[in-house]
């Protein structure tokens, strides 16, 4: 038996040989059918913001979030939801599912090898038999070798296996647009967190200092000094305060049931944001840019991956009109004894080519490259809009920047000069020179002018945010370095 092995071995082997030689020359003269691709000029001017500048040293994109969010119980926050929120779970798992489905397409690229032994016993009634006996025939077979593996002549393997991994990148790039979403969400859902606090601090504190007046208000009625009128308009001044922290309150729980939802996990108290955070600053961003650091974007990129993966589709669809050919082939040992499996003269090989040709589809293949191409022309229109969609935001961003800066410089100059009024008001009131009414107006002015300057500083806080993310910031380099080894190409490999 080993000596016929050996035979046997050298008899295929060459057979076997000069099939996969055969094989790798038409997969290596192989070539796609898919349109070069090209990508679409942006529909949006090229300048964004009203006047150029230099690039800054640092992209925004590759400004990463903790070196734009300064403040450590932020940077805390943001650090949670990363680790817990469910939503960037799931897009990692999309990742790794797309990286499944593309590793299920390559497959096709290359034959799939195979053993397979099997008995076939069949009983043949003594009538059919040529002894006029009944009998019972084995057959026992073992086997090496591929099935309708098919040359990818025309490149329709290709382009689906280029589809496939377009869509890798492309569920890379909702990723990032996922995490980078959630950066700014947890940013801005514990800045406004902090804003509301302070409402309901300021709210607090004014109705208790208009209950003190109230009191003091009723005590000069008393004793004839004051008229129930100014009772009454100091009650109102008190229920309107009182009012205001009710509705603060409330609204200081919802903030926090919505941060805690972003976060995945109970906001530590440690965490909690103070009435400083108002004034909390960030890194500041460039005001004058060129319309291409919108191509830094997460979500153009999946845009344009999703274009290309378009594409590359249309090569598959044209490559069905032509010839497909299919090798199936195998190698091994037959015999009708389990002991004579491996004996001398039991060798088998079998090689089927088959050709596929369409003919009469009853336009089958005409209708599937219309309906690529129509794909791929309804992805170009979704890249140009996600394009545009960019350019307002950053533009948007842009142009309230500098508004917000000034309209809170004017409200913390009113805020100061309604807070001058309010003393002066209240001296002359106690002098006798001005009426009760006039302090009630200046503590109604001081109060709707500090709740203005904390709606503002709120306002400017998320606007910066806003820009940050718009123009593709929020992306901690540190982790896109530690990642390289994992990115969709790595995998691809």
């Amino acid at each position: 038996m080993p000596e016929y092995h050996e035979t046997m071995t050298s008899s295929f082997r060459p057979r076997l040989a000069a099939l996969a030689l055969a094989s790798l020359t038409f997969l290596g003269g192989c070539a796609s059918l898919a349109p070069k691709y090209e990508r679409p000029a942006a529909p949006v001017p090229e300048q964004l913001g009203e006047a150029a500048a230099e690039a800054p040293a640092v992209p925004v994109a590759d400004l990463g979030w903790q070196a734009f969010f300064t403040d450590a119980r932020l940077q805390q926050a943001i650090a949670l939801a990363l680790q817990n929120n469910r939503d960037l779970r799931i897009a990692a798992l999309n990742i790794e599912r797309a990286r499944g489905l593309y590793g299920v397409q390559s497959a096709d690229a290359l034959p799939a090898v195979g053993v397979a032994a099997g008995e076939t016993a069949q009983r043949v009634p003594g009538d059919l038999s040529t002894t006029g006996q009944g009998r019972v025939t084995r057959q026992y077979s073992a086997t090496l070798g591929f099935s309708a593996y098919e040359l990818d002549l025309f490149g329709r393997v290709r382009s689906l296996r280029e589809a496939s991994l377009q869509q890798v990148f492309s569920t890379e790039a909702a990723r990032r647009t996922t995490h980078i979403g959630l950066v700014s969400q947890v940013a801005g859902s514990w800045l406004t967190l902090a804003a509301d606090r302070a409402r309901l601090e300021l709210a607090q504190a004014t109705l208790k200092s208009q209950g003190d007046t109230l009191r003091l208000t009723e005590r000069r009625h008393e004793l004839g000094v004051s008229s129930d009128l100014d009772v009454q308009r100091a009650r109102t001044t008190v229920e309107t305060a009182r009012a205001d922290a009710a509705r603060y309150a409330g609204q200081v729980q919802a903030d926090l049931q919505a941060l805690q939802l972003l976060l995945g996990t109970p906001l530590p108290p440690a965490l909690m944001p103070g009435s400083e955070a108002t004034a909390l600053g960030f890194a500041p961003l460039p005001a004058g840019l060129t319309s291409e650091v919108l191509l830094q974007r997460p979500d153009v990129m999946q845009a344009e991956r999703d274009l290309q993966a378009a594409n590359a589709t249309i090569g598959a669809a044209r490559a069905a009109f032509f010839p497909r050919i299919s090798l199936t082939a195998s190698v091994g040992t037959a015999s009708s004894s389990l002991s004579g499996l491996f004996g001398a003269g039991s060798g088998i090989w079998s090689f089927v080519p088959q050709l596929a040709l369409p003919i009469f589809d009853q336009g089958r293949n005409r209708s599937n490259l219309q309906v690529a191409q129509a794909d791929r022309d309804i992805r170009v229109a979704a890249y140009e809009r996600s394009i545009q969609a960019a350019f307002r935001e950053v533009a948007d961003g842009l142009s309230q920047r500098q508004s917000l800066v000034e309209q809170l410089a004017a409200q913390q100059a009113l805020e100061d000069a309604a807070s001058r009024a309010q003393f002066l008001s209240q001296a002359r009131f106690e002098r006798g020179v001005d009426d009760f009414l006039s302090v009630l107006d200046a503590q109604r002015s001081l109060y709707a002018a500090q709740q203005g300057r904390l709606s503002t500083a709120l306002a400017q806080q998320l606007n910066a945010v806003t820009l940050y993310k718009a123009l593709g910031g929020g992306w901690e380099a540190a982790t896109r370095t530690a990642e390289a080894g994992d990115t969709p190409a790595a995998a691809a490999r």
